[in-house]
């Protein structure tokens, strides 16, 4: 008996796909193990579909992306406001991440309530105004 080539490619075609549904279903994104350009490439794209009408918490946030690279923290009046910034694009190639090249996300008592500048400003008027 003697397989026919149609046969043989549909079977190797049925395991490749297989074997790249499970990695699709059953590899979770591990940002520690990524280079620095593929970590980029990934906080962008997950914090971009962070939409602030969804409840994240800071754990949810920290188990996709990993730590931040730069964070802030203050306590005001009772609440804890943290500022975390996720490197999301390079500016110089010196090895050093700075602000200007992150994306910043705000959470007040651990719950994200800001993207971006809008993050940044308002803990700066948080902190600037000595309240929340």
């Amino acid at each position: 008996m003697r397989l026919k080539p149609v046969a043989l490619f549909i079977g190797g075609f049925v395991v490749y796909a297989l074997l790249t549904l499970a990695v699709l279903v059953f590899y979770k994104d591990d940002p520690a193990q990524m280079s620095w350009q593929h970590r980029e490439n990934f906080n962008a794209k997950v914090i971009s579909r962070y939409k602030l009408s969804g409840k994240y918490s800071q754990d949810d946030v920290t188990g996709r992306l990993g730590g931040p690279d730069i964070t802030q923290a203050v306590q005001l009046n009772g609440q804890i406001l943290q500022l975390m910034y996720y490197r999301t694009h390079r500016k110089l190639p010196d090895g050093i991440t700075t602000e200007d090249e992150c994306t910043a996300l705000l959470f007040i008592d651990r719950q994200l309530v800001a993207i971006g500048d809008v993050a940044v400003n308002q803990y700066q008027q948080h902190v600037s105004n000595g309240d929340s």
